[in-house]
């Protein structure tokens, strides 16, 4: 049975999906990107302050299933441009530190313009 989860504390979803849904014990996010939720803003400029938003936003919908990111399964990362890898992965590790499998692809555009968009599939 799925359950869908949402909470005020990440962004609301901008279109028709859920911020995450749960399929038994096994969560999936909807791809994350860098709004700030108390105003629904995209403040962050550089691809380190963007990949710091993202990551709170998937903790925060993490944390609302009853999980954390300690128990992400698999990541998927879209970039705006593959020049900011290395940057968004010093980010990246910060909050991945169990080294999740993980695919990273540059896209030609994201929602908003944004630099970059995160998606996770975790264990609750």
């Amino acid at each position: 049975m799925l359950e869908t989860i949402s909470t005020t504390k990440a962004p609301a979803a901008i279109g028709p999906y859920s911020q995450a849904v749960a399929f038994g014990n096994i969560i999936f996010t909807s791809g994350q990107i860098a709004i700030n939720p108390e105003n629904g803003e995209i403040e962050a400029k550089t691809i380190e302050e963007q990949t710091e938003q993202v990551m709170k936003n998937l903790k925060a919908i993490l944390e609302a299933t009853g999980t954390d990111m300690s128990k992400t399964i698999k990541t998927t990362c879209f970039l705006a441009d593959m020049n900011d890898f290395a940057a968004f992965n010093e980010v990246y590790a910060k909050y991945f530190t169990t080294k999740p499998a993980r695919s990273c692809v540059a896209v030609k555009t994201l929602p908003k313009n944004v630099l970059c968009e995160v998606e996770v599939i975790a264990e609750r």
